[in-house]
C-alpha cells in the first residue's frame, strides 16, 4: 500500500479546474450545475487554496486535487470564505481543518475586520476556528438567485 501525504498551496497553476467543476456542478448543495467557465472566473478573481494528495510511489509523482477552498477578498477589510470541498474519499483525515489553518494564516488575510460564510452543514468546523452566527442579522441584507445557473429558455 502506498504512503500518501497531503499538501495545502495556493499556486494556482497547480488547481485542477476539472476536479473543483466537477464537484462543485455535481456534488455541493450550494453551486450545483455551476457552469465551468463561471467557476473558472470565480478562481482567477479570488485567492485559491488547494489540497493535494503526495503520493510516494514512482508511477505517480505529481500532485492530485482532492480539496479546495476560494477567498473573495479585498486583502484589507474582508473576506468572503466559499465552495470549500474535501473529496469524499479523503475525508475524517482532518484535511478540512488543515485547509482551514492554511487559510486564516495566510499572510494577506491577516488583520480583516470581518470575515463571512455560508454553510448548511459544517457549522461544528467553522466554529472552531472563531466563527459564529451574526450578531446583529437584521444590518445584514442580501440579494440571492437561486436560479441562476439553471439553463434558461431563450
Amino acid at each position: 500500500m502506498s504512503n500518501i501525504d497531503y499538501v495545502i498551496s495556493t499556486n494556482q497553476t497547480w488547481l485542477d479546474l476539472d476536479v473543483i467543476h466537477a464537484f462543485l456542478s455535481e456534488h455541493s448543495y450550494w453551486a450545483r450545475g455551476i457552469p465551468r467557465d463561471v467557476v473558472a472566473r470565480s478562481i482567477a478573481n479570488s485567492l485559491c487554496f488547494g489540497v493535494y494528495t503526495v503520493e510516494n510511489k514512482a508511477s505517480n509523482p505529481s500532485p492530485r486535487q482532492v480539496g479546495f477552498a476560494r477567498v473573495t477578498t479585498d486583502r484589507a477589510t474582508f473576506a468572503y470564505l466559499g465552495d470549500v470541498f474535501i473529496l469524499s474519499e479523503h475525508r475524517g483525515r482532518g484535511l478540512s481543518k488543515r485547509l482551514m489553518e492554511a487559510v486564516l494564516s495566510h499572510p494577506d488575510l491577516q488583520g480583516l475586520r470581518r470575515w463571512m460564510l455560508a454553510t448548511a452543514d459544517a457549522h461544528e468546523l467553522y466554529r472552531k476556528f472563531g466563527f459564529g452566527l451574526l450578531s446583529q442579522p437584521e444590518r445584514f441584507m442580501q440579494r440571492h438567485d437561486p436560479d441562476v445557473y439553471k439553463i434558461r429558455a431563450p
